[in-house]
């Protein structure tokens, strides 16, 4: 069987009026901007510590503010910190919060509030644990300063918190950042530059951010997450819409302002629409990879593991996926390719060679057993790639129980360790950005052991390799250390690349400022 993006009717049927006649209602309280958009997925977790998904981070980039952030060069640049310095044995630093910052609930921001959050994050993201790692102390000097104390000197602390990808360190109220890092927040409560309206949050619906008019931006441009967050609109709703038709239909017809990730069979039609832009977002693309669960059968066995690694071909992914609609390119980097190497050779990919992996799934002992594929069919990415997935395990003799879903639902599922027959899994896939998988400290989803992602891969030379690669100070000796660390990975088959690919949102003319980057950002974003 040949999965292809599905055909498009031309002249698609206007898109039922959903929930518009709600948000008209709020437009006609007066002479109110208001942005409506088509998010990424369903917004079920609120908690941006807690989870890695871009739906949530998305969502927090409205709501929170970060202590520092990364420009469109990806320099860290100050933005809640006013003034920072170092000492000269480049262990002490010293972080003083700028003027005027505030909570939602009007308290003033305080180092406090900082130092609480930074441990939390700590607590989850690979590259907060590094710092804490090597974290004499952590401490407020008083309400608008904290300082940070190094047992050693490293290269990436103002890197650390300006982290732009999942997990980004937002700071939080210390009473929401004292939470366990392994249980959600309760209160949505940011200094950023808009409010969350919880009153009107609809799971699966809708979800409403008002202009936090007490908000002081910086002076600064905008550039990627760094700068001024200036708001010039008074709401952005985000209206889950998982029909891709009925999602262009809504952006066509003026219904809706923005498509954050439009569907690639749709992106023709709407590039012809003289009042959509289409236009790329993320300056560096995504990767398209395979979750691979490694607790338990068929892929516990690292041959099983071997055996899908040498049946996929990455074309038919990306073909299947994005098409010649979007520009990708195959590419075996586990931190994502630049220039024209697709670093397969050289990191030792298997052939693809259908034959081949049947006899290893055969020669692991694979017994017959259902494989569960995790396919969120909401999401116009994700789903097409789990259907190749599900053809390409049953042409090498599987059986396979695809099991469909939203994203928001799979962000749940996937966090189960059970058996798949009891709950779990064995396979799904997901995106991430080049931005955030470039080196082993922001790529959380090569982790092994006890600070693995989902899927639990553990192979001890992992862990070792990254710590060495984190604190080597010689730049060749790290570029060694990095191409011996995507080795194992390709050995152990940690996870599989599927192809890298720039991704489009598309919006309507009326709206100008949108700035690019790895997330989308509404601030500096004007509606004529």
């Amino acid at each position: 069987m040949t999965i292809r993006r599905r055909d498009v009717v031309a002249g698609l049927a206007s898109a039922p009026a959903i929930l518009h006649a709600t948000t008209r209602q709020a437009d006609a309280q007066g002479a109110r901007k208001v942005i409506r958009a088509v998010p990424i997925g369903d917004l079920r977790a609120l908690d941006p510590i807690w989870t890695t998904a871009y739906i949530t981070r998305n969502h927090a980039y409205m709501v929170w503010d970060t202590l520092f952030a990364m420009d469109a060069s990806n320099t860290p640049q100050p933005q809640m910190v006013g003034e920072y310095g170092v000492s000269g044995d480049q262990l002490t630093w010293t972080f003083r919060l700028r003027d005027g910052l505030l909570w939602h609930d009007d308290t003033p921001v305080r180092a406090a509030d900082c130092v609480a959050s930074i441990r939390r994050w700590g607590a989850r993201d690979g590259m907060g644990r590094a710092l804490l790692s090597v974290t004499d102390s952590l401490t407020a000097r008083d309400d608008r300063t904290f300082v940070l104390v190094l047992k050693r000197p490293i290269g990436f602390v103002l890197e650390a918190l300006g982290k732009i990808d999942s997990n980004v360190p937002f700071m939080m109220p210390e009473r929401l950042a004292r939470t366990d890092p392994s249980t959600q927040i309760g209160e949505i409560i940011g200094s950023g530059p808009f409010r969350f309206i919880r009153e009107e949050w609809i799971a699966g619906v809708k979800v409403v951010y008002e202009k936090n008019t007490r908000y002081v931006p910086r002076s600064e441009p905008p550039s990627q997450a760094a700068g001024g967050k200036v708001v010039k609109v008074d709401r952005v709703e985000t209206l889950y819409t998982p029909d891709s038709a009925t999602a262009a239909n809504g952006l066509m017809a003026g219904e809706l302002d923005m498509l954050e990730n439009p569907a690639p069979d749709l992106v023709p039609q709407l590039t012809r629409h003289r009042d959509v832009i289409v236009a790329p977002n993320d300056p560096l693309g995504y990767q398209l990879f395979q979750v691979i669960n490694h607790l338990h059968p068929p892929f516990d066995n690292v041959l099983a593991r071997r055996a899908l690694q040498t049946a996929i071909s990455q074309s038919d992914f990306m073909n299947a996926t994005v098409g010649d609609r979007t520009p990708w390119r195959e590419c075996g980097g586990i931190f994502g390719c630049f220039g024209e190497d697709t670093q397969k050779a050289a990191l030792g990919w298997p052939a693809q060679n259908l034959a081949r992996a049947t006899a290893l799934l055969r020669e692991s002992g694979y017994d017959g057993r259902p494989i569960v594929i995790l396919d969120p069919a909401d999401n116009a990415t994700l789903h097409p790639a789990a259907l190749v997935t599900a053809d390409t395990l049953r042409k090498m003799g599987a059986n396979v129980d695809l099991q469909a879903m939203d994203w928001s639902a799979l962000v749940q599922r996937r966090n189960n360790r059970a058996a798949p027959n009891a709950g779990g899994w064995n396979l799904f896939i997901t995106n991430a950005t080049i931005t955030g998988i470039a080196n082993p400290l922001l790529n959380i989803f090569t982790r092994h052991c006890e600070e693995a992602w989902f899927g639990w891969p553990c192979d001890r030379r992992v862990p070792e390799l990254m710590t060495a690669w984190t604190f080597e100070g010689d730049a060749a000796k790290r570029n060694e250390i990095m191409m011996a660390l995507q080795k194992v990975h390709v050995e152990t088959v940690t996870s599989i690349p599927l192809g890298q690919y720039r991704s489009v949102i598309a919006h309507r003319r009326a709206l100008r400022g949108v700035i690019p980057g790895p997330a989308l950002f509404y601030w500096n974003v004007e509606k004529a």
